[in-house]
Parts: C-alpha cells; sequence; structure tokens
C-alpha cells in the first residue's frame, strides 16, 4: 500500500494522494456514481473518448465497469448507492458508441475504435446490452491491426454473444497461439475465417483442430497461410479434416509442410465425404516424391475445383501424374503450377491440357 498511497500532513487536514495511474483512473471514475450532481455523464464520456491519444481509456473502461451491478454491490456497502442516473448514462453512452463503430473498420483508426468499444462491453458485464448492439452483426474485420491475448479474450467474449457471425478477418494480427487459446471457444461459429500470418505455428493448429471437429462447426472457410507450420501439425490437421464435414475453402499456403506433412494430410482428402473444394498448397515444399500420393488421394475425391500447387519443386518427373490427375478429375476447374521447377517441354505438355479439357484453366 506504500506504494500506491502518499500521506501529506502539510495541509490543514491529512491529504492522501495516489502517485499509482491505475488508483487515479479508478478513484476518478468512482466520483462519477457517488457527485451528488455529475452533470452529463455522456458529454463527460464522450469527451474523454475524444481524445485521439487514448489518455483516458483505462478511465473509461473503469467507468463502464462500475455500471455493473455486479462491481457496484460490493462497493455500495461501504460507500452507498450508486446514482442511477449515471448508471443508465453510461449504458446508453456504450450502447450508441457500439451502434456508431460497427461496420466502419476500414481504417485502423475505426479497427482501434470499435475494439474499444468492446472492452467496454466486456467490462460492463451487460449480456443484454452486448446482444442488443452485436447480437445480429454478421462481420467482424480487424485484419492488421495488432491484438494482445486481453483483445483476444474481448473478442471471445463479444463473439459468443453474436448469434450470426459468420465471417471474422484476424489476418495479421499478431495473435500468436495465446491468442488463439482465447479465442478457441468461439471459433466454430464462423463461417469464414481468415487467420493467416498470426505465427501460430504448430501448437494453433491443435486449437483449431478442435474447432473443425466441433459437432456444431460452421466453419466452411479457413486461411492459414504464412503461420509457421511444418510437418509436427500434419497428423492433427488431418484428424480433423477427416471429420469436418463444413469446409470447402482451405489455404495452407507459405507453410514449410514438406512432402511428409502433405502425405498425412492426403489421408483426409482421400476420404470421399471430404468437402474441400478449393486447396492452396502453394510454397510449401512439395517435390516430386509426393506426387503419386497426392494423385492417389485426390482419384476419389469428387468435390475439389480449384487446386493451387505454385511455387513448389515439381519437375518434369511429375508430369504424367499431374496430367492424370486433370484428365481423370472431370471436376477439377483450375489448377495452378507457376513457379516450379518444369522445363518448356514440360509446361507445354502441361498447357496442352486444355484443348482435351474446355474451360479449364492451367497455370503454368
Amino acid at each position: 500500500m506504500m506504494e500506491l498511497l502518499e500521506r501529506d500532513d502539510s495541509a490543514q487536514s491529512v491529504v492522501y494522494t495516489f502517485p499509482h495511474l491505475t488508483i487515479q483512473e479508478f478513484v476518478a471514475a468512482l466520483a462519477q456514481f457517488l457527485t451528488a450532481d455529475p452533470g452529463d455523464i455522456r458529454k463527460l464520456l464522450s469527451e474523454a473518448h475524444n481524445k485521439e491519444d487514448g489518455r483516458f481509456e483505462i478511465f473509461l473502461r473503469f467507468v463502464v465497469g462500475l455500471s455493473s451491478s455486479q462491481s457496484a454491490r460490493p462497493l455500495e456497502e461501504f460507500l452507498g448507492p450508486f446514482l442511477h442516473q449515471t448508471i443508465c448514462g453510461v449504458i446508453d453512452w456504450v450502447k450508441e458508441k457500439v451502434e456508431g463503430q460497427i461496420g466502419k473498420t476500414e481504417r485502423e483508426t475505426g479497427k482501434r475504435n470499435l475494439l474499444n468499444t468492446f472492452h467496454y462491453l466486456f467490462e460492463s458485464q451487460n449480456q443484454t446490452l452486448a446482444r442488443v448492439t452485436v447480437g445480429s452483426v454478421e462481420t467482424l474485420t480487424f485484419h492488421g491491426l495488432g491484438l494482445t491475448p486481453i483483445d483476444c479474450a474481448v473478442l471471445s467474449h463479444v463473439i459468443g454473444l453474436c448469434d450470426t457471425i459468420k465471417h471474422l478477418d484476424l489476418g495479421s494480427c499478431s495473435i500468436r497461439c495465446e491468442g488463439l487459446q482465447r479465442l478457441r471457444s468461439v471459433l466454430h461459429k464462423c463461417q469464414v475465417l481468415r487467420l493467416a500470418g498470426n505465427q501460430l505455428e504448430d501448437s494453433g493448429v491443435k486449437l483449431l483442430s478442435a474447432a473443425l471437429r466441433n459437432p456444431d462447426c460452421k466453419i466452411q472457410t479457413l486461411e492459414l497461410w504464412y503461420n509457421g507450420l511444418t510437418t509436427s501439425c500434419a497428423d492433427d490437421l488431418s484428424s480433423a479434416l477427416s471429420t469436418n464435414r463444413s469446409l470447402t475453402v482451405l489455404n495452407l499456403g507459405n507453410n514449410k509442410l514438406g512432402d511428409s506433412g502433405m502425405k498425412l494430410l492426403f489421408t483426409a482428402l482421400r476420404n470421399p465425404d471430404c468437402k474441400i473444394q478449393e486447396l492452396r498448397l502453394d510454397d510449401v515444399g512439395l517435390t516430386d516424391s509426393c506426387t503419386e500420393d497426392l494423385v492417389s488421394a485426390l482419384s476419389t475425391n469428387r468435390s475439389l475445383t480449384d487446386l493451387n500447387l505454385g511455387s513448389n519443386s515439381f519437375t518434369d518427373r511429375s508430369v504424367p501424374a499431374l496430367r492424370s490427375l486433370i484428365l481423370t478429375r472431370r471436376s477439377l476447374e483450375r489448377i495452378w503450377l507457376w513457379e516450379n521447377q518444369f522445363s518448356s517441354n514440360g509446361k507445354r505438355h502441361l498447357e496442352s491440357l486444355r484443348e482435351s479439357r474446355p474451360g479449364l484453366s492451367v497455370g503454368v
């Protein structure tokens, strides 16, 4: 307490000060609920919120948190009842801020403001308020905004109250596995889940695999490119894909899965119940050694329409197997093979398949 509280006897009366800034912010917030005439609380909160440097952010979160009866009740035993007028004003202000920020996430400032308002919802512990403001939200986009584990916990709380969430874009948010851990309970609710560029690594795939195995999983599109994935995550991913019945688009590009990792994964693709239509495997370290397994895995697949194998290490040795795949898999509409190691002759053999399959796109 000596670090938090200082006593000054030099004045006519004893004065206590709080050099710790967090304590100062809390006491300032508490005063709003104990002042006989607090004035226009909504105006005060708006003025504090409009400071672009965020100097009053902790104060605002404390004010919203104290509007919760769960937070106020133990304090009221010592300090007396909180002003009902202030509590109502705070709740109305939060409602106005959340509704005003939803959908305004084209710029980083908008994303940050929306995230801050979600922190207010989280602090309010008011599920009715949360459902009224975000219950019908379908899309949440925070792409490129750095998120802390606490931010992820707040998002998890909000998404858990969204009844209609479909699209969650957290690409390049630096959430890593620790942030994903906070989100794990709600990931299965989203139809489109964009998690590219977060360095989730193999441990993150374990968490995602649990979401994919959830019997209520609604994930149709999953983006995991550039996440530091290796062969070690293949078993978990393959197991999840073998039971999942919702996923139709899977992007694993720019990960070092290698031939051995993809051969565990090909087991899941071989399942005739696999629903994947678009599969992106560009720059994952594939070589000629896995071509036969790839063709075999897709020989029973009836859904695949788009296959990206660009930026790997295939050579002319793979051309016969790839030609066979393209000619026999009639559902295939697009196959991308650019930036491999085919000779000019090998490229011609592959490109000539366009004549045999009208409408087929072959990128070499």
